[in-house]
């Protein structure tokens, strides 16, 4: 019988190879996916900073200018974004402000951080998603990390960072 855990790991695993195919286009190993209250995945989102030249172009930031084009607030409450790596506080501000309801996320801020190491490509910051979702008004629901995913998920950053 699948948990409700159990029911994340294929969009979360999606969402890892939607790092990878970020990473072979020449960008950052980032993920997204947006998932309708119904479980059918609306949008999908790589890392788009780097052929793009745009700052802002993490997955979720992206995914999240496209979804709110596209569905109205109250509809995105019922949504879920799942993302390969836990939101920095970039996207989690493009994802309240969006007005998702969920976010699920593989590996967390802290794990991404030993990975990238003092890459200026990935200044991180030590800002976890549910610390910048508490200083709102609104409850978002946060799950992750799932170490269900960690191996495939730091697989797609595997030799990328200096």
């Amino acid at each position: 019988m699948l948990t409700d855990r159990d029911k994340h790991i294929p969009f979360l695993k999606r969402c890892v190879e939607l790092s990878v195919l970020a990473r072979e286009s020449g960008n950052t190993p980032f993920g997204a996916l947006l998932v309708g209250p119904s479980g059918e995945i609306l949008l999908e989102q790589g890392n788009i900073e780097i052929t793009e030249s745009n700052c802002t172009g993490h997955a979720e930031t992206t995914l999240m200018e496209a979804a709110s084009k596209r569905y109205s607030k109250k509809e995105l409450w019922e949504c879920t974004l799942y993302t390969s790596t836990e939101p920095c506080a970039m996207c989690a501000g493009s994802i309240y402000w969006g007005n998702v309801g969920r976010v699920v996320y593989g590996i967390s801020e802290k794990q991404l951080a030993i990975l990238t190491g003092d890459d200026e490509q990935n200044p991180t910051l030590d800002l976890p998603c549910r610390e910048v979702f508490a200083r709102g008004n609104k409850a978002i629901q946060v799950v992750g990390p799932f170490p269900e995913v960690e191996v495939e998920a730091v697989a797609a950053h595997a030799g990328y960072w200096s």
